[in-house]
């Protein structure tokens, strides 16, 4: 009969078991031998750009962790110790390229990015959380595979891409992270080349090639697709961190909070809370007075700054600033106050609203009144893009901003948001400002600013004014941008069905589709496809011909999908209703 251990032999075996997992735990499960093998352009960190760097380095650690996931089904690392672990491995490889080691520690600031966390994306941790989420198949399976060189084939990925990030975000509309995993996933999981092939990380991951290894890309593959989305990882995590701390304000501040009337700085919580009231000058003029409650001590900055860029703008689809002025309470603190002209139509939100209970009657916009608004505005931001220098860009272009006169002239209004561009330069920030729905998706996903982030949300704008819909189609299970309804009716032969009712019969089709196309070109997920504001001025009026409408993947709901994902989605959709039970 077997002798058993005493118990303080057993303690130490025990004791032994848990240094060995705490052990094997801290060791990195990823192979970070391709840092010094994989055809990456090192120059970038050789004489680095910080933010250039950064960007490359989190799309050469892409790599490694969508490796990760598709040997172990897991999207990130089991915690501090290991990502700590796989960072040093990450530094040691670097350094065999003489590239500084504490770029790594400049750029991963924080290594628990890396750690798994099931707050961060409607709780998916696995590969099977995903599926149980999304469906074993989603649009990434028919449009990310396989060799994704040139733009055609690369543009319909990255579009793959943001449909399921959208999915994602309609299921968890505080994850922080949702669009890194469809990276993750498409890269490690969906293409069957992998992560480590030169045009899955090209195209997917956003990682810039040597010269070489990049014979085979268009030009315009690499510097547009590879700039524009899968390449934000870096910049992207700026941003969630700092939505992390705005969502944190929230919470505390919500109470405080609930008595103001401008709610749509989505990303911008933490500088203004805004209330605005009606007054008369001396004169018996009617103005609007909009006052500014500043929580923080950059107040005075960004007030400034404001009173600054409105006071250089004179055009006649802007809302000029009367005056402002800053008054000191013992009880209230500062308090900011702005002046414009009074605008007796409100705002085109308000006259597009037909389920207001206060004014039943209201009558709907008709083709012409919404035909000049869709001209006033585009004229309004031509002047801010192209009429004064350095340009402005206003990034909070929506129907709640732009106000309407007497005439049912439009003005483009609000410019607390607005930032002068730096010449010649697109715009690279952190602090992303502005409203779901409207924003650009390379603004929006790794803070790339440029005029054609004013454009894209321009192009979801006409589309609202010519359909009557919201931006975010919230009736269903889930979220459907107007974008994606737009062209799903446009590439079915239906445009017709995109304009409101009432105003179909009312203007002349060829111009009505006209006004259409051009919405959808403004609010193509793409840079590259996208018009400038003049340009789109143009094809608005007739002077230009519209290109034809590059191709993209149709979202999840069109019926074309229906047929060949029902048995998919339906099992899905079982196993979702056996889990919640």
């Amino acid at each position: 009969m077997a002798k058993s251990l005493p118990f303080p032999s057993l303690l130490f075996l025990f004791f032994c078991i848990i240094f060995s997992i705490g052990s094997a735990t801290s060791s990195c499960p990823i192979d970070l031998s391709y840092v010094e093998t994989f055809p990456w352009n090192t120059t970038l960190c050789r004489n680095p750009s910080v933010k250039q760097c950064c960007q490359t380095l989190l799309s050469l650690f892409g790599i490694g962790l969508a490796q990760h996931l598709k040997d172990t089904s897991m999207f990130q690392l089991p915690d501090a110790a290991t990502s700590s672990s796989c960072l040093s491995n990450f530094k040691t490889k670097l350094a065999t390229l003489s590239i500084q080691p504490s770029l790594v520690t400049d750029c991963f600031q924080n290594s628990t990015q890396f750690v798994a966390n099931r707050s961060r994306c409607a709780g998916i941790v696995t590969t099977q959380d995903w599926t149980e989420k999304l469906g074993p198949a989603t649009l990434l399976n028919a449009y990310c595979q396989g060799d994704l060189t040139g733009l055609t084939r690369c543009s319909s990925c990255v579009d793959a891409g943001m449909s399921v990030t959208s999915q994602l975000t309609g299921l968890d509309p505080n994850g922080t992270k949702c669009f890194y995993f469809t990276v993750l996933y498409a890269a490690g999981i969906v293409n069957q080349f992998g992560p480590k092939d030169s045009r899955t990380a090209a195209c997917i991951l956003g990682l810039q090639l040597t010269r070489s290894a990049d014979k085979s890309s268009s030009h315009l593959s690499r510097k547009t697709v590879t700039k524009v989305i899968f390449g934000g990882l870096g910049a992207l995590l700026g941003v969630l961190l700092a939505f992390g701390v705005v969502i944190l304000y929230r919470k505390l501040d919500k109470k405080k909070r609930q008595n103001a009337l401008h709610e749509e700085y989505e990303f911008d919580w933490s500088r203004h809370i805004w209330s605005s009231v009606q007054g008369a000058l001396s004169d018996g003029t009617l103005v609007a007075v909009k006052q500014i409650l500043d929580l923080d001590s950059k107040g005075d900055e960004d007030f400034c700054n404001e009173v600054d860029i409105i006071s250089k703008i004179r055009h006649r689809n802007l809302l000029p600033l009367r005056g402002c002025c800053v008054t000191s309470h013992n009880l209230k603190g500062k308090r900011r106050f702005l002046v414009y002209d009074f605008m007796s139509n409100g705002s085109l939100s308000d006259q597009m609203s037909t389920s207001g209970a206060q004014e039943p009657s209201r009558k709907k916009l008709t083709w012409p009144q919404r035909k000049n608004i869709i001209l006033d505005v585009a004229k309004g931001l031509a002047y801010l893009h192209y009429g004064i220098r350095p340009a402005i860009y206003h990034r909070d272009i929506k129907t709640t901003n732009i106000l309407l006169d007497s005439e049912m002239k439009a003005r483009v209004a609000d410019f607390g948001l607005a930032k002068q561009s730096s010449e010649g330069q697109s715009h690279l920030t952190t602090r992303v400002a502005g409203t779901h729905g409207y924003l650009a998706p390379e603004y929006a996903l790794y803070g790339q600013l440029t005029e054609k982030s004013d454009v894209y949300s321009f192009g979801i704008v006409i589309l609202e004014i010519l359909s009557g819909r919201k931006v975010l189609d919230t009736s269903s299970s889930s979220v459907l941008l107007i974008t994606d309804w737009a062209w799903m009716l446009a590439k079915s032969g239906r445009v017709e069905e995109i304009f409101d009712e009432s105003m179909r019969e009312e203007g002349p089709k060829g111009v009505m589709e006209r006004f259409v196309l051009v919405g959808m070109l403004c609010a193509h997920v793409m840079v590259a496809f996208r018009p400038t504001i003049a340009d789109a001025l143009k094809m608005l009026e007739g002077d230009i011909d519209i290109p034809r409408l590059p191709d993209r993947p149709l979202p999840l709901s069109h019926e074309s999908f229906s047929s060949s994902l029902q048995h998919s989605i339906s099992a899905s959709e079982r196993s979702n209703a056996q889990l919640k039970q």
